[in-house]
């Protein structure tokens, strides 16, 4: 592993990743019946924030090991796509009130600064091009004939 290898893009993306799973253990919503967290409102929209999360974490850890930009361009393309389902996954949550719940709680704005920080770190880690990692080349010169 060669930390160096981080990017901007790549730990904006892990500290949104950080933020969602972080999410998954506060509390979501208030309603009449008590304090609603992610998993008592589990839904298509809590699978796709963790898959968006999960997809960051694969950007991360692709950056980390590979030695080509193969496989970590093709994770960030990934990752946009993902992160940008996350987004609109989060936005749902944060406007839908599941089980007559009266206010929203920490978890919910959590969760969209994380979806939202996986989405700009993965465009992020697309548009860098690694330039200040490698020295220029600088060949040695040959006789003129």
């Amino acid at each position: 592993m060669n930390l160096r290898q981080m990017r901007i893009g790549e730990l904006l993306a892990l500290a949104g990743a950080g933020c969602v799973i972080a999410s998954l253990l506060t509390r979501w919503y208030e309603s009449p019946i008590g304090n609603l967290d992610a998993w008592n409102t589990f839904g298509p929209s809590v699978a796709l924030l963790m898959a968006g999360a999960c997809a960051a974490l694969v950007l991360v850890l692709t950056a980390l090991t590979e030695r080509s930009t193969a496989l970590p361009v093709s994770a960030a393309v990934w990752c946009v796509a993902l992160g940008l389902v996350a987004v609109i996954a989060a936005v749902v949550r944060v406007l839908e009130r599941p089980n007559h719940a009266t206010s929203l709680c920490i978890g919910a704005w959590l969760a969209l600064v994380g979806a939202l920080a996986i989405l700009v770190g993965a465009w992020q880690a697309l548009r860098d091009e690694r330039g200040s990692l490698y020295s220029p080349p600088s060949p040695k010169r040959r006789p003129a004939p």
